[in-house]
């Protein structure tokens, strides 16, 4: 058979993207993300070879700089950078939700002028939903935007931006007046333009500085804070008009993000499972190989099993969202299933390195830090289960 997570119908330019991806990750990631994450440095020469390869502007099209490919190839592109390293999909996955959403709503002059940067990864994109206190119930943001003449003005604190610091364009979601019965008709997404760095990088928009984690590593999350930013209409995701449509282009960035989230999983996955089968090949115990014995050989299966499962979910999803059809249940079955795996699948490949695995000279340490992100990353698995079992009851209603 062949080795796991292979994905069938992928054309010869796909092919030659992941080849050059996973050898990328190969030579230039996974040799150096041990020290990079325990030192908790950003990646620089990491990035710089990314926007070489173009990969900052894989999916945005052609006519903007970018190289027009699909949610699925991105999907698969994440996969093996996060086989790397976690963090590197990280800085990817928000600038890619960004230029997903100027590209699926936003206004001619808005992708005129963003895409082109945002390809060659000159400006990079952070996305913002969550607050100090919200997280699931995005209906419960506080930021505001009111309106003041032809402008609006913004106040509210954000919380959990990957790429907050580093980004120069943050897609933001606050509420606005606009006299919708829903509350998710009076919320509007602002583009927010900054400079890199952290402190004031733009009149009233404050980067207060970077959050301490468990993992995750290398990559910044930070908090904004918004105190009387200033904008004017064009601000607004697609333009003036589009003001009260800002929850639903949101929620359509974010089946985007639970299909990243889904290959990240898998990528991890992959990775511990290379590093156990390996590892259980070379440790003797009882006179054989670890391999040998049963129980880790069924270890081993249940691992290989769970990751071809979560693959194949996650590339169903992507091509769902290709194909142009809503994928909502699809990509939190994607997430939920990937996510949940890969935090089983990285504990067995832990327990199958014994002590070895407590060692942060060992890189299944790192995994099993990274791991636990993923089942709250973009929806907790129960959020997940509340928007496949909503989808599953609509679809077999009686």
């Amino acid at each position: 058979m062949a080795r796991l997570a292979q994905t069938p119908g992928l054309t010869d330019v796909q092919q030659s993207i992941l080849e050059t991806v996973r050898d990328f990750a190969d030579k230039e990631i996974i040799p150096h993300a041990q020290r990079l994450e325990h030192a908790d440095e950003y990646p620089t020469d990491i990035l710089d070879g990314m926007r070489e390869m173009g990969l900052f502007g894989l999916t945005i099209d052609e006519e903007y700089g970018g190289l027009g490919e699909s949610l699925l190839t991105y999907a698969l592109v994440v996969e093996q950078l996060s086989r790397g390293w976690m963090s590197i999909s990280g800085i990817v996955n928000t600038h890619f939700i960004v230029a997903y959403l100027i590209s699926q709503h936003g206004s001619a002059e808005q992708k005129a002028r963003l895409l082109p940067k945002m390809a060659t990864g000159e400006v990079r994109g952070a996305f913002s939903m969550s607050e100090p206190e919200t997280g699931s119930d995005v209906s419960a943001i506080k930021s505001r935007a009111v309106r003041d003449g032809d402008s609006y003005v913004l106040n509210g604190q954000k919380m959990w931006l990957t790429n907050g610091a580093y980004s120069s364009v943050v897609a933001t979601l606050v509420k606005t007046d606009t006299g919708a019965e829903s509350v998710y008709g009076n919320m509007s997404t602002f583009l927010l333009e900054k400079e890199p760095g952290f402190g004031e990088t733009a009149p009233g928009l404050t980067i207060p500085g970077k959050i301490e984690k468990m993992g995750y590593k290398g990559v910044e999350t930070t908090e904004m804070v918004l105190d009387g930013v200033t904008v004017p209409d064009s601000a607004i995701l697609g333009g003036a008009d589009q003001v009260g449509r800002g929850f639903y282009q949101m929620m359509d960035g974010i089946e985007v993000g639970r299909v990243n989230v889904a290959a990240r999983a898998c990528g991890i996955s992959i990775r511990a499972f290379e590093l156990a089968v390996q590892y259980a090949q070379q440790r003797k115990t009882f006179g054989q190989p670890l391999a040998r014995h049963q129980a880790i050989a069924f270890k081993l299966a249940e691992m290989g099993t769970k990751i071809e499962a979560a693959h194949a979910l996650m590339v169903n999803a992507a091509r769902l969202k290709d194909a142009g059809q809503r994928n909502d249940v699809e990509a939190g079955m994607a997430k939920l299933l990937a996510s949940e795996y890969c935090a089983e699948v990285v504990q067995e490949a832990f327990r199958i390195h014994g002590g070895y695995g407590y060692s942060k000279e060992y890189e299944i340490e790192r995994l099993m830090r990274e791991a636990p992100f993923l089942l709250i990353g973009e929806g907790t698995s129960e959020i997940q289960k509340t928007i496949i079992s909503r989808g599953l009851l609509k679809e077999y209603k009686i």
